[in-house]
């Protein structure tokens, strides 16, 4: 389950990079996404690391939290020093919809699981 949940995580911080890129009007092609989207998966990568040494389930809600914080965190500070810049209501908006999204589809899984 595991790499269900990686799999989920992933695909859900494309789909953030994605939306985000089309409602900005930046286009929707691969060298567009792959701009946008390594600081984030950087961001998840080291979330996903955390959760492993502290051997935490991957399936908890409580994951989805620190994966949003971690995702966030690093994703912004990267694109920082890559020059890619920050906006406050980018980071609020980005905090706001990959924690939501992080913890929302954990929670939808785990009432079905139930």
């Amino acid at each position: 389950m595991k790499k269900v949940a990686m799999a989920f995580d992933f695909a859900l911080i494309l789909l953030f990079v994605a939306v985000g890129r089309h409602n900005h009007e930046h286009g929707i092609t691969f060298k567009g996404i792959v701009s946008t989207l390594w600081p984030f998966g950087v961001g998840l990568i080291i979330g996903w690391i955390y959760l492993g040494l502290t051997h935490r389930n991957f399936l908890a809600r409580k994951s989805g939290f620190y994966l949003g914080l971690l995702v966030v965190t690093v994703g912004m500070f990267l694109r920082v020093i890559s020059g890619q810049g920050i906006a406050l209501s980018f980071v609020l908006v980005a905090s706001l919809l990959l924690t939501l999204l992080l913890v929302g589809w954990r929670i939808i899984f785990n009432r079905m699981s139930n």
